[in-house]
């Protein structure tokens, strides 16, 4: 593929909101997993919670989209001047030529939560105020943020679980190469709900203590919430050696069941061998890789599988929701930003929590931070029922 720009991007999630206090936390080697208190949830967990997203109204005009994932992707988009470069990019190419990708896994479910329960209680009717198509519907999420920025090109959502916001990337990059588009603003955003809280937990996915990532003793994750966007852009030919590029990407679906991924990690697999001949890479030009890592033993054990079979055991990688959480489909956007500020700032981080790193993996696991020089990294997100995407970032020099 042709490199594409990522000239502008931007992360909220529970280590702050936009990139500094993001950078900071990585560096630090701190996270911002704390117990669970959201809204009526009583569970033994912790969860990455971002503080006073129902503090930030929608703009005027906008109250049919209204609902905490809408104005979680307010509150992300008004970080690191995004919206003035997305305005810019109008000025450059048109408000009809700049394309809406966006990933969520459950968006204002939230909003269908509230209004159950206060339903008629002689009709069971749901209250007239409730706005199925601007908060709980999928595509409100690219309605919203389109029209809030007023974009009117291609837009669509991807609700693909926990790899939603990174094959996003994906379909940005295919519409500027088809030139359907000449920008696009990709990204995801996930809020904390009663389903995702209480669904994993029915599921036993869920650690009673922050997620530790390929530990030995690993039990399960810590859900949490985020918004990130990046705008994309055709590469110039005189980039800044410091500009971030996205160089590959590779899908795949091996649908071997509904909630587990293939035991021997065949589709994670396939998806970075992608990924690899996409960016004209071989394995040994991945300086680090942030892994999937959700802290299952049956996730963390096929990503270990097929990263070792891919890049071998001495690429260096580690999982950033031990800090984050688990976003869900938020991961791949906020974990491909986290990537571009590696990049950019010249250090590997280390996987929080992690005490000791299952030896049964074959993973060059880092517990700590590592200063080094990046010059291309891959980011790895996969999702329930066998949809996986691995994202290949770089610096131009």
């Amino acid at each position: 593929m042709r490199p594409v720009q990522l000239t502008a991007y931007t992360a909220t999630s529970c280590l702050g909101a936009g990139l500094a206090p993001t950078l900071a936390a990585l560096q630090a080697h701190a996270g911002g997993l704390k117990p669970c208190t959201f809204e009526t949830v009583r569970l033994p967990t912790y969860v990455g919670e971002v503080p006073d997203v129902d503090a930030h109204a929608l703009p005027p005009g906008l109250a049919d989209f209204d609902c905490r994932n809408n104005r979680l992707a307010w509150l992300a988009l008004a970080q690191d001047d995004l919206r003035a470069a997305v305005a810019r990019a109008v000025n450059r190419h048109g408000e009809r030529r700049i394309g809406v990708f966006l990933g969520t896994s459950t968006s204002g479910i939230l909003e269908s939560e509230l209004a159950y329960r206060r339903r008629d209680p002689r009709t069971g009717a749901l209250p007239p105020d409730f706005r199925y198509r601007g908060a709980h519907n999928t595509f409100s999420l690219a309605a919203f943020v389109g029209r809030a920025l007023g974009l009117e090109g291609p837009a669509s959502v991807v609700s693909s679980a926990c790899s939603s916001s990174a094959k996003v990337f994906a379909s940005a990059q295919r519409a500027l190469a088809a030139d359907l588009i000449d920008a696009a603003l990709v990204g995801g955003v996930d809020s904390l709900c009663l389903t995702t809280l209480y669904g994993f937990h029915s599921l036993q996915l869920v650690s009673a203590e922050p997620c530790r990532p390929f530990d030995r003793d690993r039990a399960g994750i810590s859900i949490g919430e985020a918004g990130a966007f990046a705008l994309l852009e055709r590469a110039a030919d005189d980039l800044d050696a410091q500009a971030i590029l996205l160089l590959g990407c590779g899908e795949s679906s091996d649908a071997h069941h509904m909630s587990a991924p293939h035991p021997e990690g065949r589709g994670a697999r396939d998806a970075m061998r992608q990924a690899l001949e996409d960016a004209h890479l071989r394995p040994a030009d991945i300086d680090y890789i942030n892994l999937h890592g959700t802290a299952t033993p049956s996730n963390d054990a096929a990503e270990g599988r097929a990263v070792a079979e891919v890049l071998g055991a001495q690429t260096p990688g580690s999982s950033t929701k031990g800090a984050t959480g688990h976003t869900l489909g938020a991961a791949g956007a906020l974990e491909a930003v986290i990537c571009a500020l590696a990049l950019r700032s010249g250090f590997a981080p280390g996987g929080l929590n992690t005490r000791t790193p299952d030896p049964a993996l074959r993973v060059n696991y880092l517990l700590e931070n590592r200063r080094a020089p990046l010059r291309r990294v891959m980011s790895n997100s996969f999702g329930f029922g066998g949809s996986n995407c691995s994202l290949i970032l770089g610096r131009a020099g």
